[in-house]
């Protein structure tokens, strides 16, 4: 006989997903990618075109 269990593959799907996230990245690591891409899309929004020389300028003076 069938056995009639009511499972809601969506939020399964969803919490095992956040979950696999903590475990891989840690809340510190979440954060920290967080605050990475939002000052990346800052970034490419302010300087717009010229993002890629400035960044290229500026890692050249570095290693110079």
């Amino acid at each position: 006989m069938e056995t009639n269990k009511s499972i809601k593959p969506d939020d399964e799907k969803k919490n095992s997903k956040w979950k696999s996230l903590v475990k891989k990245f840690g809340i510190g690591g979440i954060i920290f990618f967080t605050v990475k891409g939002i000052i990346t899309s800052t970034l490419i929004y302010f300087l717009g075109k010229n993002f890629w020389t400035v960044i290229s300028n500026y890692f050249s003076t570095i290693f110079d």
